[in-house]
């Protein structure tokens, strides 16, 4: 491994670590609120406290706080159960993950969608999405039939 592929290497791991991190602290700081176990159905509840915020008006400081946080949440509920890479995008200021490579690509942006679940309500909303992403995962994988 070259000096480059190790720097790159080295990023990967750290964004995966903060946003582990990140997602972690989350579920710790909102565990009065329910149960953030990683799973699917929690999604819900993290949803339910982003409806309650659609409710302010939030600086851009706050919003972007406020979709880090959550929004790691979201990435790890999504790698935990389907597996993935975390990538930095740089024109879009903010992580990815992409799950299935080299096989297929499906592609998340948490962030994003914290952002627009608490600017447009309910339209937004984050188990629909993720629902999406499940479909999409599914579709795609492929069978596989092992012979004993």
């Amino acid at each position: 491994m070259n000096k480059e592929e190790k720097i790159i290497e080295f990023m990967k791991n750290r964004l995966e670590q903060d946003i582990i991190s990140t997602a972690e602290s989350f579920a710790e700081n909102f565990s009065d609120r329910g149960h953030f176990d990683f799973s699917i159905q929690s999604l819900r509840i993290l949803d339910d406290i982003l409806e309650e915020l659609c409710d302010y008006k939030l600086d851009n400081d706050a919003l972007n706080s406020v979709s880090s946080m959550a929004g790691s949440y979201i990435f790890e509920v999504a790698r935990r159960n389907y597996g993935g890479q975390y990538y930095w995008v740089q024109d879009r200021d903010q992580p990815v993950l992409v799950t299935g490579e080299p096989d297929y690509s499906i592609s998340i942006f948490a962030f994003d969608k914290v952002k627009g679940r608490i600017q447009n309500g309910k339209e937004d909303e984050i188990p629909y999405y993720f629902d999406g992403y499940i479909e999409a995962v599914k579709k795609v994988r492929k069978p596989v039939t092992v012979l004993l």
